[in-house]
């Protein structure tokens, strides 16, 4: 979260003919409500089934493309079958940063629950890093990056 995922895909479609698919995108089209309305009507094992779905048909169905995907995906069995793992690594106080100085900033964190603590916010970051890096193919650092290059270093590993 916070760590440029959708501006990445973007840029890495303009500049590659690749297409993107974002997985919160897709779970929320098949429900035709939004994540946080899944996981206050239905909870997150609801939610963790309908990424499952969602993973299972990207495995089968999609290629040549990027997927960005939600900060639980990673937990997905078929992960390594979907393509290339790519974990865009920040600090937490990059991500913060990233975020204070994004456009509509307030309105950023209001959509994101987990920054309303943001004690439990860091542990969930530092357990998570960690899980991130071990099923990753590739880490990219972004912190104080240049979007191109980050663009540039995804598609000479890809």
């Amino acid at each position: 979260m916070g760590v440029g995922k959708g501006t990445v895909a973007r840029a890495l479609v303009k500049n590659s003919t690749l297409f993107s698919i974002d997985t919160d995108d897709l779970i929320e089209s098949i429900e035709s409500r939004k994540i946080k309305k899944i996981f206050e009507t239905d909870g997150e094992a609801y939610f963790r089934a309908l990424e499952k779905r969602c993973a299972l048909w990207l495995e089968n169905s999609v290629n040549n493309t990027i997927i960005s995907t939600g900060g639980g995906f990673y937990k997905q069995e078929n992960l390594q079958k979907i393509g290339k793992v790519i974990y865009l690594k920040s600090s937490f106080e990059g991500i913060l940063e990233r975020i204070r100085n994004s456009e509509n900033a307030e309105k950023k964190f209001k959509k994101r629950p987990l920054l309303k603590n943001l004690e439990e916010a860091k542990k969930l970051y530092d357990l998570r890093a960690r899980e991130y890096e071990a099923v990753a193919n590739v880490v990219i650092n972004v912190e104080n990056r240049d979007i191109l290059d980050i663009v540039n270093e995804i598609l000479e590993v890809i």
